[in-house]
């Protein structure tokens, strides 16, 4: 289960003479990396210049922090990453084929009750507190589910290491003393959690502003929203990826399948978006992304599956027409396996990535004077209707109506 992984500063990433990111032109909204609070940056410069922690903090307080708050942003996250040891205990308890993102709901409901200040959601220092615990420590409980499923011990968390190092470490450390991650990989896992970590209203944002909206501990609002990612239609979408880059099989039947796509036969999973009708410009970074990391861990042969699928599919009538385009799924699931991750964990990652994002979400709720507990205004269904009400029978008499019918 180990990589050749160079350890690096917590902060390798950031470039001290960088440019200063430029607000994205509000045309411009396919293309932006949106706040609940409607600031926004081109997602291209986010991902190339910015860290996941810098993004979170954006999204969390609706602009990018400074030198000094970036640094007490970090080192708050970084020194809340370890779990209550009881914790430990509970994940034990699950089964060994248990499914990790089963195992990760289950212990961030359970997070709750380890910190009852968490229901003090309106004093603005208890909710920051709960914001930092919960995004410092989804990615010890990630990497713990993941461990309890192959019987190896877990691996404490390194405050030496970056975020995405310090998930790399929790995940793949064996018997060094010190895990060094590769530095492409690492830096690899932080983009990709930059380009899940907020995406409109999507279904299990939704979720968490629904379940907010009742005044639930973020705790407990975040457990629901992981359930509705949970779901295949939600964050299934990069494994769905790459079994049907599977189920090609070689470059040579890519023009096949896409004929069968056509025809209607079978879905083109991975292209497409309900926000963007060009081009995903997460897309775009990703594929990127995936020849740097696959430089480091060998050529991958789904990826030339991959590419032969896009460039088919992009000069195909069919697709133009319809803006069938890739998005942040195509590429994402090859890069999350040539890692070495299971296909399991492809959702858990998502679920790290998208926690600041639901989070904002929760707070811009929360402190929303209009906002109101969710209600569905669809398919209401009354238990009486009035004006034609029913007797009620007792069983008996049920049981003796139905033997006259």
């Amino acid at each position: 289960m180990s990589l050749s992984h160079g350890r690096r500063d917590a902060n390798h990433h950031r470039q001290p003479n960088r440019p200063p990111l430029r607000r994205a032109h509000p045309e411009r909204r396919d293309r932006r990396y949106r706040s609940p609070e409607n600031h926004g940056y081109p997602v291209e410069e986010l991902a190339e210049r910015s860290s996941f922690l810098e993004v979170a903090y954006l999204l969390i307080h609706g602009e990018l922090p400074d030198p000094t708050q970036h640094g007490q942003w970090v080192d708050a996250i970084t020194h809340h990453t370890l779990l209550h040891e009881n914790i430990k205990k509970l994940i034990d308890g699950f089964h060994h084929d248990a499914h990790p993102m089963g195992i990760l709901v289950g212990t961030v409901g359970a997070l709750s009750t380890f910190y009852p200040d968490a229901k003090d959601i309106f004093n603005e220092a208890s909710r920051r507190l709960q914001i930092l615990r919960l995004i410092a420590k989804m990615p010890t409980l990630a990497a713990f589910a993941a461990r309890h499923a192959v019987g190896m011990p877990y691996a404490y968390p390194d405050n030496d290491l970056s975020y995405a190092g310090n998930f790399l470490n929790m995940m793949w450390k064996a018997t060094e003393l010190k895990y060094e991650p590769n530095p492409v990989l690492e830096r690899a896992l932080d983009v990709l959690l930059i380009l899940h970590a907020d995406h409109e209203q999507n279904c299990s944002t939704n979720v968490m502003r629904a379940v907010g909206s009742a005044h639930a501990d973020p705790f407990s609002a975040t457990a629901a929203a992981a359930a509705a990612l949970y779901g295949p239609l939600h964050g299934g979408a990069n494994e769905q990826v790459l079994r049907m880059l599977k189920e090609i099989g070689s470059v040579s039947r890519v023009s096949e399948y896409v004929k069968r796509v056509r025809s209607g036969e079978l879905r083109l999973m991975g292209f497409g978006h309900r926000v963007y009708k060009n081009y995903d410009p997460r897309a775009q970074i990703i594929k990127k992304v995936a020849d740097d990391v696959l430089a480091v861990t060998g050529r991958s042969p789904l990826l030339d599956i991959a590419l032969e699928l896009e460039r088919v599919a992009l000069a195909d009538d069919y697709f133009i027409k319809h803006r069938l385009y890739p998005n942040v799924d195509f590429y994402s699931g090859i890069i999350y396996s040539a890692i070495g991750f299971p296909v399991e964990m492809f959702p858990v990652l998502f679920a790290i990535g998208r926690t600041p994002g639901w989070l904002a979400q929760w707070q811009e709720g929360l402190l929303d004077p209009e906002q109101k507990i969710a209600r569905s205004t669809r398919g209401r269904r009354s238990v009486t209707c009035p004006g034609s009400e029913a007797p009620t029978l007792t069983l008996p008499q049920r049981g003796r109506e139905e033997s006259r019918q």
